[in-house]
């Protein structure tokens, strides 16, 4: 007598889809790339047009989440704020990734000492705070987000590095390579053709868990006026601005950034491991 198993009508399609909390972290990373892109046409007023004498005001029909202490309206800057604020975090995972593949696939399909070498600079980019980095640059050059998007890039270079060179030996010793090697093929066809398109899909995963841990690096060092410049609307700047109101007993204008900051990290991370364990389940 032969059995036959039949799936339920619908497990592969909540599979495939994902569970309700990866579904909401989803959206919400699709609303904050969306008003990133459109907050120009988006905000109500000029986020940078100061009103003393409606400083710190309620929230009304005209401004909706209120104003800060410098009277400018909430709701404008947290609109265009979310540009600065995911700008910088694109910028670290643009760089460290290209680096970071660079560097660990170098490492995996050279080996020997450029291997060793390599891999003892990473490690010692590890010892080294990527906070306090940033910190010492922008001690030199000065505030802006070029610097401490350079160094936070430095700093998250080894992640993407450690996981390539991973990834690239284990596909060095699959046959198709030895193949390709056979047939004349360069290791940089064999590398940019057929290795890294295989490995790109853990390396996306990791990028945007590293693309929430680098926004709130940046966040951080806008908090402590080393990020942004003062009229430069962004969630970090916002959080420092917002202490003076918080000192009055107005906490509005440094809650609603904070909130915004930590459920777009979280949202990121969620989408991230996600993705990896989708990988991972694969591959298996």
């Amino acid at each position: 007598m032969t059995t036959v198993l039949t799936r339920r009508p619908g497990l592969s399609r909540i599979r495939a889809t994902g569970s309700p909390l990866h579904l909401a972290c989803l959206a919400l990373v699709a609303l904050v790339v969306l008003a990133a892109l459109f907050a120009p046409w988006l905000v109500p007023h000029d986020p940078n047009a100061v009103d003393l004498g409606n400083a710190l005001a309620a929230p009304s029909a005209a401004h909706p989440l209120g104003v800060d202490a410098a009277g400018r309206d909430t709701l404008s800057r947290l609109l265009l704020g979310a540009r600065t604020s995911l700008l910088g975090p694109l910028g670290v995972v643009a760089f460290s990734t290209v680096a970071g593949i660079a560097v660990g696939t170098a490492a995996a399909w050279r080996g020997g000492w450029l291997d060793s070498v390599l891999s003892r600079g990473t490690e010692l980019v590890f010892a080294f705070p990527g906070m306090l980095l940033a910190i010492l640059i922008i001690s030199v050059y000065g505030e802006g987000l070029i610097a401490p998007v350079i160094a936070l890039s430095v700093a998250y270079l080894p992640y993407v590095s450690r996981l390539t060179r991973s990834l690239v030996l284990a596909e060095r010793a699959r046959p198709y390579v030895s193949a390709y090697q056979v047939q004349g093929h360069s290791a940089l066809q064999i590398c940019l053709r057929h290795i890294l398109p295989n490995i790109a899909p853990v390396v996306l995963a990791q990028s945007t868990i590293n693309f929430g841990y680098a926004l709130m690096d940046l966040a951080g060092l806008s908090f402590l006026g080393l990020g942004v410049p003062a009229l430069t609307p962004d969630w970090g700047r916002m959080v420092f601005d917002g202490q003076t109101a918080v000192q009055h007993g107005y906490p509005l204008s440094a809650i609603l950034p904070c909130v915004f900051i930590v459920l777009t990290v979280v949202a990121f991370n969620v989408v991230g491991e996600r993705w990896a364990d989708r990988i991972v389940r694969r591959a298996r």
